[in-house]
């Protein structure tokens, strides 16, 4: 059994493969002229990463489904500007730029060749991933996202922090409940309501109207928590504005169901996985042939340098 002081390392890995296909240049290209930047640029974030935080244990979660069915029964909007094209039989696709589309399975390949244990559940996206490995860790979790929904996790008795890149992941953002107080006046949970009140334009999430930012961290600190806030709507004696009470009231269906969208799943079934992180290649063959063709150079022998230590 491990021993509960191990650091668990939780990426983001969509978000991070985009951040690395608009970071590096296309020009960074396979030997037969295809592009492979995010390939590149995201075993560079991971060598980084490893080299400046030091984790045991490390799983790339992946979006099994990008926009989950049970998000958008009851959110219809929910990622609805994303949608390139919808199936009715599996998860909708994603609007993805043309030369990052054929770079995810290389990267997928990459990782499992690795020995990076790689994680996607149908019918779940990578956030409930995290939150369900989050919920289950059982010492210090580091979240690696470009996502601010995933700073409802934060949780400083638990040691679970989120690091979230600046600039590439060399300049990453350490948020942790003294930041989330400064910067939006609310916890780790409490972000997921603030989130719920202010609405999310990236993500479809309309919102309370009339209820920005800031009125939804004063609300919550007023009142404590989602259902603090509306337990006041219906006290006559708190001290909710009229126009704050008229909007929350006409706001109560929306409110009523955005808790299950907004909130990231606990309870994803996991597949049992090994997440140590590898010192050497679990597939030695299957990298070298995946070296030649999509010509990794450098990215890839740092991070085997890295992990070697």
């Amino acid at each position: 059994m491990r021993k509960v002081t191990r650091r668990l390392m939780l990426l983001d890995t969509a978000s991070l493969y985009f951040r690395a296909y608009f970071g590096v240049p296309d020009s960074v290209k396979a030997p037969d002229g295809t592009p492979v930047n995010a390939v590149r640029g995201l075993l560079d974030f991971i060598d980084r990463l490893v080299k400046d935080h030091h984790p045991d244990d490390l799983v790339a979660c992946m979006d099994a489904d990008w926009r989950p069915h049970w998000r958008v029964e009851l959110i219809p909007s929910y990622k609805a500007h994303r949608v390139a094209e919808e199936h009715a039989a599996g998860p909708d696709e994603e609007e993805v730029p043309d030369t990052l589309s054929p770079q995810v399975p290389v990267i997928e390949e990459v990782l499992d060749a690795l020995g990076i244990a790689r994680v996607g559940v149908d019918g779940y996206e990578a956030d409930d991933v995290i939150g369900t490995f989050t919920t289950r860790a059982r010492g210090p979790v580091d979240i690696v996202t470009g996502d601010r929904d995933l700073y409802q996790l934060v949780d400083d008795a638990r040691g679970v922090r989120v690091l979230y890149p600046l600039r590439g992941v060399g300049t990453l953002q350490l948020t942790d409940e003294a930041f989330l107080r400064e910067k939006y006046g609310v916890d780790g949970p409490g972000y997921a309501d603030l989130a719920l009140l202010r609405g999310d334009p990236s993500d479809g999430l309309p919102g309370v109207p009339g209820i920005g930012e800031k009125t939804a961290a004063k609300l919550l600190a007023e009142f404590g928590d989602l259902a603090g806030i509306m337990a006041a709507v219906d006290d006559p004696a708190s001290r909710l504005s009229p126009a704050q009470r008229k909007r929350l009231d006409a706001a109560r269906p929306y409110v009523a169901i955005a808790p299950r969208v907004v909130r990231v799943a606990a309870d994803v079934p996991l597949p049992v996985v090994d997440p140590a992180l590898p010192r050497a290649p679990r597939d030695p063959a299957a990298l070298d042939a995946l070296t030649a063709r999509w010509g990794l150079g450098g990215s890839l022998e740092r991070l085997l340098g890295t992990l070697r230590r």
